[in-house]
């Protein structure tokens, strides 16, 4: 029997996709892969599989048997796609399309013999020549083949160029040479030795190792330049500008890669993680990640190792090298372990290594749902970035204003301790010392009474003060808080309304977050509960201002009177519906009968 919960399993993973390039892979209810797909942002196109309904019945049909999913995360869109390719070959899924083979994709082969040729092609053959690819753009590929002959002049002819055929004069030049495309090595005008550094060169540029290459050209420039060669420097700085303008090819995959496993280790204070890459003829096809609960604060080494022997013990793999970030005091038989350092195995490492820190980081996420304390800590972290505070703002308080026309004027100060209300920590104000509707005053007024009273008490000030309102309210905080020598001590921001603009003290420009942004979703929780806690305390004044004003309009009806009115019949309107009778028995018959001809006139 099927969980019914995995669907909501599956929602939460979906969630904590993050927003990447990559390869995803679902699985039904067997653990079998349905469906591999590339994406240049995961979440995104992952959640477009259950955000909406589908014309086509096939992509429904498969919706309903996904029971889980994996990723692999890589750099670029193009290394998804050679991914997904190799993924697709290897599992062959019921709802994926059937694939070509590798004759879909071009490489660049530099030949093994004497003045090797670079040249494109479909076809990879065990000869000794070096491939490098594959490449998903054969309009890229050719401009690369373009860009390495307009700067190194190689030769394209296929003749045997042997010293003995090149002595004895056995070629012609041809009109390659004559219009400056080939430097003629067929008739020795262009060395071996020569030759050979140039080739050398080439293999750096397809291996996107660039600076040699390209320092050469700048030095070669600039002695020619210093010996008034300017035509040649010229020629040379052209050179230099084509191969600096020139962005690398993908490193997905690598011919002269063989079978090898790739290992990755991180950890948290509660887990240890270990990622695995399987590398087979050059092509990544195979990438998990396993999570150990750490029982005895393990080291990285010792999580490494485990992760090693289970992982290839699980996948039955028998790969004799083993890529790992660091060395580790054990060893396999007829297995040889590498750190590499640099070339195509460091970047297979880099890829390994990005997987398992966002497979932590995806876990991590997982537990703040199910852990209040982290989610809040998440949150807190994220308010701190985009506000550019100091430390997690864990205590913000925020001020708004209520009147009418100046009339029963009131200030509401509410708290948010860890990102939620603090309701007993609200505080509300009656305003003393302003006349007429001022709300500069007002709030120069509240903000002197609250924190003058914290720093007489002892008590801890706020991380982060909101002010509800624009640059003029919070230049009013802000003077009061510079009286009170703490303006260096917190955070003080002003909200302002129409706009949601975000304004800091001396900054005309105010700061715009995204409307889906959880910073600025707190930031308007607390304005609105201000505001409601404001406007509740408004009323209530204003409702006791008019009861005490009509009681007190009746003469004869002193204050513990009006009291036992208001207890028993709770409201003003209640007294003015209640009978002579009524108002007689609780108050006496001279006091009754004047609340009563008062109301009943």
């Amino acid at each position: 029997m099927v969980d019914p919960s995995y669907k909501n399993q599956l929602k939460d993973k979906i969630k904590l996709l993050p927003s990447e390039p990559g390869v995803y892979q679902y699985f039904d209810k067997d653990g079998t892969i349905i469906y591999i797909g590339k994406a240049k942002n995961l979440k995104k196109r992952v959640s477009s599989y259950f955000n909406k309904s589908h014309d086509n019945l096939k992509t429904e049909i498969l919706v309903r048997k996904i029971y889980s999913l994996q990723h692999i995360v890589v750099e670029t869109e193009e290394d998804a796609l050679l991914l997904e390719n190799n993924l697709i070959k290897k599992y062959k899924p019921k709802y994926n399309i059937l694939l070509k083979d590798d004759k879909s994709y071009p490489w660049i082969c530099v030949s093994n013999e004497n003045f090797p040729r670079v040249f494109i092609t479909r076809n990879v053959i065990k000869d000794g020549s070096i491939y490098y690819g594959p490449y998903t753009s054969t309009s890229m590929v050719r401009a690369l083949i373009d860009l390495i002959h307009q700067i190194f002049k190689l030769r394209n002819c296929k003749f045997k160029l042997t010293k003995e055929n090149i002595e004895s004069g056995k070629f012609d030049i041809c009109l390659e040479y004559h219009i400056k495309n080939c430097k003629g090595p067929c008739e020795g005008y262009y060395s071996e030795d020569d030759y050979n550094l140039d080739i050398q060169r080439v293999k750096h540029i397809l291996s996107g190792n660039l600076g040699e290459v390209l320092e050469y050209l700048r030095d070669t420039m600039i002695k020619l330049s210093e010996e008034l060669r300017f035509e040649e420097a010229n020629d040379f700085k052209q050179k230099f500008e084509l191969l600096n303008n020139y962005k690398s090819k993908s490193t997905i995959v690598s011919a002269k890669i063989k079978d090898i496993d790739v290992f990755t280790v991180d950890m948290d204070d509660k887990s240890g993680y270990v990622n695995f890459i399987k590398v087979k003829n050059g092509a990544i096809i195979q990438s998990y990640t396993l999570e150990y609960k750490k029982k005895l604060d393990e080291s990285l080494e010792e999580i490494l190792e485990k992760g090693i022997i289970d992982i290839r013990q699980r996948f039955f793999s028998v790969s004799r090298e083993i890529l790992i970030p660091f060395e580790i005091g054990f060893s396999l038989e007829g297995v040889k372990f590498i750190v590499p350092q640099i070339g195509d195995k460091k970047k297979l490492l880099d890829l390994s290594n990005r997987n398992v820190k966002y497979y932590k980081l995806e876990q991590k996420k997982v537990r703040s749902l199910k852990n209040p304390e982290i989610k809040s800590d998440l949150l807190l972290e994220k308010i701190k970035k985009d506000l550019q505070l100091n430390k997690l703002p864990r205590h913000i308080e925020c001020f708004d204003n209520s009147n009418i026309q100046g009339h029963y004027p009131v200030a509401a100060c509410v708290v948010f301790k860890n990102g939620k209300p603090s309701k007993k920590d609200y505080r509300h104000f009656n305003i003393k010392t302003v006349e007429g509707p001022n709300d500069f005053a007002s709030m120069e007024e509240i903000i002197y009474r609250r924190y003058h009273r914290l720093i007489n008490d002892n008590l801890p000030l706020p991380d982060v003060i909101v002010i509800d309102g624009g640059k003029g309210q919070l230049s009013a905080a802000v003077k009061i808080l510079r009286e009170l020598e703490i303006i260096n001590k917190v955070c003080v921001i002003g909200l302002a309304k129409r706009l949601e603009e975000i304004f800091f003290p001396g900054d005309p420009i105010p700061l715009y977050l995204d409307k889906k942004s959880e910073t600025l979703r707190v930031i308007q929780h607390l304005r609105d509960e201000a505001h409601r806690f404001g406007i509740t305390f408004h009323r209530n004044q204003r409702s006791k201002g008019f009861i005490s004003s009509e009681l007190d309009s009746i003469s004869g009806v002193g204050p513990k009177t009006k009291e036992a009115l208001l207890t028993h019949f709770r409201s003003v309107a209640a007294i003015k519906s209640a009978s002579q009778d009524q108002l007689q028995q609780l108050i006496g018959n001279n006091k009754g009968q004047l609340v009563f001809d008062h109301f009943n006139k």
